[in-house]
């Protein structure tokens, strides 16, 4: 399987000629879907779901198949008519673009007291050296191992010591950054440090937007 880092919290997976993004949302690529046989959506903010990264998916292949929670679907079916949109929630089980998928979590993390909770899932992907999990924005710990956990390194509704805590919760082999997109490169070099100081047994890495790697 190879993973590709495509902005933010945006990544694609391709393995055995099937192709999933997750995340494509307004800090990534606007191509950044393009190509996909499915995109997999954890919610509903800006920065996760944009609707003209979908579109310009669903042009590209029209057979596009789009993975999310009602709330998003509803959308999609008013916005998009004919799109192939799934419901999923926690506790499901899914193929898309040919690939095992557990859904995990319900609720996006906590920003502020006054800003109300929406529905957040999260994805875990069955891969050749271990499964991968893509948690949005939200520290769900999988009720099954990963060994390779899309980390969200820095948002408004987070701390360095929450992200510690899940790493070590979590317990993957590999850590991955996601979520980044607001940080400078000082910013990304000080929480490099702080990991490999608190969580030593997770290898931690971070691709920049276009890179990829196998796993």
């Amino acid at each position: 399987m190879r993973l590709e880092k495509r902005g933010h919290s945006c990544v694609r997976l391709e393995h055995g000629g099937g192709t999933l993004v997750i995340d494509p949302g307004g800090f990534s690529e606007p191509d950044a879907a393009v190509g996909a046989d499915a995109i997999a959506i954890t919610h509903e903010h800006p920065d996760h779901f944009d609707l003209d990264r979908i579109r310009a998916a669903r042009r590209a292949r029209p057979d596009l198949e789009v993975f999310t929670h009602a709330g998003i679907a509803a959308r999609l079916r008013e916005a998009e008519p004919g799109l192939r949109v799934h419901e999923v929630a926690h506790g499901d089980t899914t193929a898309m673009a040919g690939l095992d998928v557990h859904v995990y979590g319900e609720r996006h993390a906590v920003i502020h007291p006054d800003i109300p909770v929406i529905t957040n899932v999260g994805f875990r992907i069955e891969a050749p050296g271990g499964a991968l999990f893509h948690p949005g924005d939200a520290l769900t710990v999988p009720e099954d191992p990963v060994a390779t956990l899309l980390v969200p390194v820095h948002a408004p509704w987070s701390k360095l010591s929450e992200v510690v805590d899940y790493l070590r919760a979590a317990a993957p082999r590999e850590a991955v950054a996601i979520h980044d997109g607001l940080l400078s490169a000082d910013g990304l070099g000080v929480l490099a440090r702080m990991f490999g100081l608190l969580v030593p047994d997770v290898r931690y890495t971070r691709l920049a937007p276009g890179e990829g790697r196998g796993l």
